[in-house]
């Protein structure tokens, strides 16, 4: 199992790369105003396209092999130290009268904290899980989540780039066929960027929104499953803290939340 998941990531970073690369190449090889510029010594904006698509790459290799929070004991520590949280961090939440009901996995039998999920392809429980994205071949949770948007939005940032560079680089022909016979490898990749680019920010687009409410992918589609959210109204959610709270929250601090105790403190039922 582990090979061939080993294995299935390996070949999509690979086309991905690969993939990023050629785009490149192309916008370079035919006439855009980014080969005019490299003829002609203004290498400004052609040495900060690479650059930028050079931090894409390596985002991109950030969040597909980085941990995304698996639970791999039961240790009443694990949380703390493998997530860096601090006492003054834990000290902010107060604590909670009510007695927690421990879960564990199904599956690897380990307590799974409030938010976490059993990912069946990664084969672990991951805290706070959002999803598994096949892009990355890996799970998008508490510990690259932010990393997970970034990448995105500098992602569409090249896209979008690339499809300007690309514009630029149609010429004229006094017909279709000529034209195309002329242009039918930029069209190609345009039409591939202007199709990566919608799905970049549609996804960038609904991650903002869900980190916007302090919801996750997983929680947003089967609340009705869930057994500290199936109770709630269909607009509760017991983790919102209010919208510019969940994004400071989200990208600007640091270390773990233990959501039992922002559960509780919400008011809701026992679980």
């Amino acid at each position: 199992m582990l090979k061939n998941v080993f294995g299935s990531g390996f070949l999509v970073r690979t086309a991905h790369v690969v993939l990023t690369w050629v785009v490149a190449l192309v916008l370079f090889l035919h006439d855009t105003e980014l080969r005019k510029q490299e003829e002609s010594g203004q290498l400004v904006q052609p040495v900060l396209f690479v650059l930028l698509v050079l931090v894409s790459v390596l985002l991109y290799f950030a969040v597909s092999l980085m941990d995304p929070g698996f639970i791999l004991s039961d240790r009443s520590d694990d949380l703390q130290f493998t997530l860096g949280v601090t006492e003054e961090q834990q000290d902010m939440i107060p604590p909670t009268t009510k007695s927690l009901r421990q879960r564990r996995c199904g599956h690897c039998l380990l307590q799974q904290p409030m938010r976490s999920k059993h990912c069946q392809t990664c084969q672990h429980c991951v805290r706070r899980y959002d999803h598994h994205c096949p892009w990355i071949e890996n799970c998008v949770g508490e510990r690259n989540h932010r990393w997970f948007v970034l990448y995105l939005a500098v992602q569409l940032l090249v896209l979008l780039w690339g499809l300007h560079i690309a514009w630029t680089g149609f010429g004229y022909a006094p017909s279709w066929q000529l034209w195309l016979r002329a242009n039918g490898v930029l069209l190609t990749v345009a039409v591939l960027v202007a199709l990566l680019s919608l799905i970049v920010l549609l996804l960038l687009g609904s991650h903002l929104y869900l980190v916007s409410l302090n919801t996750t992918t997983w929680e947003f589609m089967s609340r009705h499953r869930i057994s500290y959210l199936k109770h709630c109204g269909a607009d509760e959610n017991p983790f919102d803290r209010g919208a510019a709270h969940n994004m400071w929250g989200f990208f600007c601090v640091w270390g773990s939340v233990v959501w039992e105790q922002v559960y509780f403190r919400a008011g809701s039922d026992q679980v």
